[in-house]
């Protein structure tokens, strides 16, 4: 049996190279291609070398600024998303009566889409702001913090599950034996719940800051990058080149190169680091 599945591997794994070659491969090696030229179409690319990259810097003061925005944005997020799940895990594992109620209800936002998320919340938090003559697109922190609030009810349900599981893994004899050494509450979940539990860690803290860095749709609908496209994060700024500005395509491809080598190197860090930190039950 062993060896009929290592003769047959590469036949059953072709479908999936071939997919990932054409929708993935193909289309990347296209898009660091166009971003060293000047086009509208395929056809029609005229190679500029770096220029594109130069003028993504420093001829266009918007990429900077959803680059920073974006980092911040990433960092609140990554804490608040894993701090409130974490939490919630560890409320949610002491066998409680409607424990599975409260799960399902915490997971449930996630289960609803970008640009409706967007809009709903721009509805609830511009009805917060009216009785003071203001809405989300009269101040930058204001978007700010709503996309904060939009993305931490949206993502601290998926990331609660995932920690749900990494505590529930724990041998219950462990945590015993340690109560019955004397060890506190807070000693229990410092050293033995937080490092077992880390490879949830390394898992959700991947998830927000990946999901972090390429929100796109809930950016859209809740403020479109309003005021002065002060909100705009890396993805929405992307689209705007790109689609938005005749003869920016090039340019907009150069901004997508430097955001993937961006996004690629902090998230390999990440799990480099968090990786490092995890210890075998």
């Amino acid at each position: 049996m062993h060896s009929s599945l290592k003769k047959h591997f590469f036949i059953f794994l072709l479908p999936t190279l071939i997919a990932f070659t054409v929708f993935f491969i193909v289309p990347f090696v296209l898009g660091v291609y166009l971003s060293f030229t000047e086009f509208t179409t395929v056809s029609n690319a005229q190679f500029v070398g770096f220029q594109n990259y130069i003028d993504a810097f420093t001829g266009d003061s918007t990429f900077l600024n959803a680059l920073w925005f974006t980092v911040k944005f990433a960092v609140v997020s990554i804490i608040t998303v894993n701090l409130f799940a974490f939490l919630l895990a560890l409320a949610l594992s002491k066998g409680l009566k409607g424990t599975n109620l409260f799960r399902a209800v915490f997971f449930m936002p996630n289960l609803i889409g970008g640009i409706v998320l967007g809009y709903i919340w721009q509805v609830i938090i511009n009805g917060i702001l009216l009785p003071y003559g203001v809405d989300l697109t009269f101040n930058a922190n204001y978007g700010f913090w709503g996309l904060v609030v939009l993305t931490n009810w949206q993502m601290i349900g998926y990331m609660m599950i995932i920690y749900i599981a990494g505590i529930n893994n724990i041998s219950p004899q462990l945590i015993e034996a340690a109560k019955i050494d004397g060890a506190t509450p807070f000693q229990i979940l410092r050293k033995i719940t937080l490092p077992l539990t880390m490879p949830s860690f390394t898992i959700c803290t991947f998830l927000t800051l990946t999901n972090s860095f390429k929100l796109f749709d809930q950016n859209l609908a809740l403020t479109a990058g309003a005021p002065g496209r002060e909100t705009s994060m890396l993805a929405l700024d992307i689209y705007n080149t790109f689609y938005g500005r005749i003869g920016y395509e090039g340019v907009g491809q150069a901004k997508g190169v430097v955001f993937f080598l961006l996004v690629a190197v902090l998230a390999l860090l990440q799990v480099y680091l968090t990786r490092s930190k995890e210890v075998e039950a």
